[in-house]
């Protein structure tokens, strides 16, 4: 089973620890050994998806959004960005160079065409900008791959 995330950043610790108990969750209904998770590991649910697929045996495919997509995050996330890099069995390149809404959306596009479902991490709102996870969301339902939204009861963001 290959299984891809996308999800919203920066969530409050509360929402953070509800979400990353989700995402545990279905990683072990997977049973973790057959799982392949597709993720463009940036700060918050995509590194969070990616270090429990590890911690279960699976294997992690990255896609990696533009050459310049590691300076776009946090500073303080590189260091997790580099180990789960390092354990990453294969990882799928747009060739843009510039990490920027087209780039993201673009490898966005790339991680669903390569999973048999998408995880979401979503609180049904539309995006903030070009890219963010609700057009994540509606590319996925455009192309038939089926979503799995993931967002604790009464959170916001």
């Amino acid at each position: 089973m290959r299984v891809g995330i996308t999800g919203h950043r920066g969530l409050n610790a509360e929402v953070e620890q509800q979400v990353r108990d989700l995402l545990q969750a279905v990683v072990r209904s997977h049973g973790g050994v057959d799982l392949v998770g597709v993720s463009c590991i940036a700060d918050g649910p995509d590194a969070w998806f990616a270090e429990h697929v590890l911690a279960y045996g699976g294997r992690l495919e990255v896609v990696l959004p533009a050459e310049q997509y590691r300076e776009s995050l946090p500073e303080e996330h590189w260091p997790v960005y580099d180990r789960l890099m390092d354990r990453a069995s294969e990882v799928h390149r747009t060739g843009m160079t510039a990490s920027d809404p087209a780039a993201h959306m673009a490898g966005s596009e790339i991680l669903v065409g390569l999973v048999d479902e998408l995880l979401a991490v979503w609180d049904g709102q539309p995006a903030r900008g070009y890219g963010g996870t609700a057009d994540v969301v509606a590319y996925a339902a455009r192309t038939g791959v089926p979503v799995r939204v993931l967002w604790p009861e009464g959170a916001s963001r």
